[in-house]
C-alpha cells in the first residue's frame, strides 16, 4: 500500500476560473470560497472565477486565493470520499504560501485564520520593496551549488557596491529560484549564460520573494502570530525553512516568519518526506507543479494533483 504525503501549491500555479467547477459541483467547496470571502470582506471567489487575471495576479489575492482552492479540494475528499487526511497521510508540506495551506489542513490554523494571514502576508510582501526594483529569475539546469556561486558574482554592481541576490527556490530537478534587487538578479542571467546554465529568464513575479529584501514583511508576520499563534497541528509538516519534520507550534511559527526571507528548499523538503516513508505525493489545489517536482526528485515514488471535479473522482479511486 502507498504512503501518502500531501502537498500543496505556491504562486504561480493561479490561473482564472481556478475553483469555479469545484464550487458549482460541491457544496463543501462552496462552504469554504464562502468562509474565505466573509472573513477578507471581499468578493476574492469571484475574482477566483471570472478574473480579470491582473487581479488575481496581486500578490494580497493570489496567496489566499491558492489557500481556498487547496482546501477546498481537501473538503471535498473529506465529504464526498470519506477521506480522512489522518489516517491517509503521514506528512504534510506546501511550497511557499503553500505551507500555510498544509498547516490548515492538518488543524494548524483555521481556513479563517490562513486567509487573514496570507492576505497579511501577500500586502506585506508587496510593500516591503518599490515596483520594479526587485526581480526574480529561474535558473534551468543549475543546482544550488552553482546557483550561490552565480549570486555571489552578482551581488556586486560595477561600482563595487553589494546588492541583494540568492537563491530563493531549491525546487530540485536543475530548477532553482533566484531573487533580490533587479540589476544584480538581470547580472545573474548574464553570469549564469556565461557559465554553460541551459536557461536564466526573469519570471513575472510582482515582488522579489524569499530574499533579506522581504525583511518588513517578515517583520509583519512576526506580530501577527502574536496574535495568531499557530496550533499544534494533528501530523507533521516538513517546512520550507528546515526541510524537516515539524510538530512544535513555537518553531513553525518561528519557521514562517523565517520563510519570508529564506530559501524554499523544496527539493530537501521532498526527500525528507521519503526519508519519512512517503511513497506517494498527493498535490491539492490548483496546478501540478509540485507533484510534476516529486515524480523528477523521487522517481521512486508515485505522485498525483486534484483540481477538479474529474480529477478529485480520479484521486478517490487512487486513495
Amino acid at each position: 500500500m502507498p504512503v501518502h504525503a500531501f502537498i500543496f501549491p505556491g504562486q504561480g500555479s493561479q490561473a482564472v476560473g481556478m475553483g469555479r467547477d469545484l464550487s458549482a459541483a460541491f457544496a463543501a467547496a462552496r462552504e469554504v470560497f464562502q468562509e474565505v470571502d466573509d472573513t477578507l470582506k471581499q468578493k476574492l471567489s469571484k475574482l477566483m472565477f471570472e478574473g480579470p487575471a491582473e487581479e488575481l495576479v496581486l500578490t494580497e489575492n493570489t496567496q489566499p486565493a491558492l489557500m481556498a482552492h487547496s482546501i477546498a479540494v481537501l473538503r471535498v475528499l473529506e465529504s464526498e470520499g470519506g477521506i480522512d487526511i489522518k489516517s491517509r497521510a503521514i506528512v504534510a508540506a506546501g511550497h511557499s504560501l503553500g505551507e500555510y495551506s498544509a498547516l490548515c489542513a492538518v488543524g494548524a490554523f483555521t481556513v479563517a485564520d490562513a486567509a487573514r494571514l496570507l492576505k497579511l502576508r501577500g500586502q506585506s510582501m508587496q510593500k516591503a520593496v518599490p515596483p520594479g526594483e526587485g526581480a526574480m529569475a529561474a535558473l534551468l539546469g543549475s543546482d544550488m551549488a552553482q546557483a550561490k556561486e552565480i549570486c555571489a558574482e552578482a551581488a556586486v554592481n560595477p561600482e563595487g557596491v553589494k546588492e541583494v541576490v540568492e537563491p530563493a527556490n531549491d525546487n530540485g530537478a536543475g530548477q532553482v529560484v533566484i531573487s533580490g534587487h533587479r540589476s544584480a538578479v538581470e547580472r545573474a542571467i548574464e553570469i549564469a549564460s556565461a557559465k554553460g546554465v541551459r536557461r536564466a529568464m526573469l519570471l513575472p513575479v510582482s515582488a522579489p520573494f524569499h530574499c533579506a529584501l522581504m525583511a518588513p514583511a517578515a517583520d509583519a508576520m512576526a506580530e501577527a502570530f502574536e496574535q495568531t499563534p499557530p496550533k499544534a497541528p494533528f501530523m507533521p509538516i516538513v517546512a520550507n525553512v528546515s526541510a524537516a519534520k515539524e510538530t512544535d507550534p513555537a518553531r513553525i511559527a518561528d519557521l514562517l516568519v523565517r520563510q519570508v526571507t529564506a530559501t524554499v528548499r523544496w527539493r530537501e523538503c521532498v526527500g525528507a518526506m521519503v526519508e519519512l516513508g512517503a511513497t506517494s505525493f498527493i498535490e491539492l489545489g490548483a496546478g501540478k507543479v509540485l507533484s510534476g517536482l516529486a515524480r523528477r526528485i523521487a522517481p521512486d515514488c508515485t505522485s498525483a494533483a486534484a483540481s477538479t471535479p474529474a480529477e478529485i473522482e480520479a484521486l478517490l479511486k487512487v486513495l
